[in-house]
């Protein structure tokens, strides 16, 4: 069960886009596991991936075909990620396009592919491609919700989200969905995400829209500091909404659509912290006063990533020393120690560098008790901020990864 509990997904369909999904056989949850969405042809598509060296087979063929021609077709399994299998991986999600090429009638490098789940392991094509029929079969606007289930592994819920604004009389809707739980250490993402809007948006302008939008919300959270084979974030303009395309950031509508799928993936980016293995707890790390971004971020992520400041909060012990220490080993060019200050929500427990004269135990465990914790850190040195979101690390999170495969 996620931080904060769960909420029936409303979302809204996206003209131009249908997902059909199916029970293909692939994943253990006997559940579908095969999803794939079909993109009305003017559709602009943008994407980002994994930067890990070992990135898989399906995010090396989805590169090379998103650089040769639109895209009409996402394909997307569950239950296995090859990635780590060399040459036989790309055979294999190569063969998977070109099957899905000849059912719809299109070319194989109009089809990008994606999966999750076990590394190392075979994909079984038999398996995937005799799916295949069942998921074009099944193609409506309306199945966002069985996508945002079928692209799950170790998630405990669906994420999905949708946003709309009103231009010129007209509505514009912005839709996505994400999947994420345990292996969520952003190098790009750490997960895979699917956001579609029907406004009309030139291809350069999607892809900067995109890079925005990712680098404050998938790009600032952590479950474990493991960065998957496999991330991809993927953003398509259906361009059905009868408005006027948008092609230049001083179009005032510009900030408008940016703040819409900002949000959404901001939303879809806590929801996987939410959901991350084990969770209890939601904390947000802000990092305050830098001396640049990335002392901001780093502060932030060293302390995000500590395992003895995310067991302290999965105990509620307010030991507070640990973030000071995590804060100290932050790989940053100056630290003035005798400037930081530290709180929890709106406890001050470190003031200039040392324990706060008015800080007592009972406030520690008064913020420490909280499901969701504000930890502030104020470095005294700069105007750079930023903000990480993570989860406290429990016995729960060693058992779902210990046993994973079994």
């Amino acid at each position: 069960m996620p931080v904060g509990g769960t909420s029936p997904l409303e979302l809204k369909a996206i003209s131009g886009v249908r997902i059909g999904t199916a029970s293909a056989g692939i994943s253990q949850t006997h559940r579908d596991d095969l999803t794939l969405f079909e993109l009305a042809e003017q559709t602009r598509v943008a994407a980002v991936f994994t930067n890990n060296k070992f990135c898989a087979a399906p995010v090396t063929l989805a590169k090379k075909h998103l650089s040769l021609t639109t895209p009409r077709y996402l394909l997307i399994n569950s239950g296995n990620a090859n990635a780590g299998l060399g040459d036989a991986g790309i055979q294999a999600a190569q063969l998977c396009c070109n099957e899905l090429a000849k059912a719809v009638g299109f070319k194989e490098t109009q089809v990008l592919p994606f999966s999750t789940g076990v590394i190392g392991e075979p994909l079984p094509v038999e398996k995937l491609v005799g799916g295949l029929q069942t998921a074009v079969d099944t193609l409506s606007e309306k199945n966002w919700s069985k996508a945002a289930q079928a692209i799950m592994t170790t998630d405990t819920c669906e994420k999905g989200c949708s946003r709309s604004i009103n231009l010129e009389g007209v509505e514009v809707t912005v839709t996505g969905i994400a999947k994420g739980s345990g292996m969520i250490k952003p190098d790009m993402a750490t997960m895979l995400s699917y956001i579609a809007t029907d406004m009309p948006i030139s291809k350069a302008l999607l892809e900067q829209m995109l890079k925005e939008a990712v680098d404050l919300s998938f790009n600032r959270i952590t479950v474990d500091g493991d960065t998957s084979t496999n991330d991809a974030v993927v953003l398509m303009a259906t361009a059905m909404a009868d408005v006027a395309p948008l092609d230049a950031t001083a179009d005032p509508r510009y900030s408008l659509i940016l703040s819409a799928i900002q949000e959404v993936c901001y939303f879809l980016a806590e929801a996987i912290v939410r959901d991350g293995e084990g969770a209890t707890k939601l904390i947000k790390i802000q990092v305050e006063q830098a001396q640049s971004q990335h002392d901001a971020k780093e502060v932030a992520y060293t302390v995000a990533h500590s395992p003895l400041v995310k067991t302290a909060f999965f105990a509620s012990d307010p030991n507070w020393g640990r973030i000071l220490a995590a804060i100290g080993r932050a790989d940053i060019e100056r630290l003035d120690v005798e400037n930081v200050s530290i709180y929890l929500a709106d406890t001050c427990i470190v003031k200039n560098g040392q324990r706060y004269a008015g800080y007592t135990e009972e406030q520690g465990q008064q913020a420490m008790n909280q499901e969701e914790i504000l930890v502030r850190i104020c470095l005294a040195q700069g105007d750079y901020s930023a903000t990480v979101l993570t989860c406290d690390l429990s016995y729960d999170y060693v058992k779902i990864n210990a046993e994973y495969r079994s």
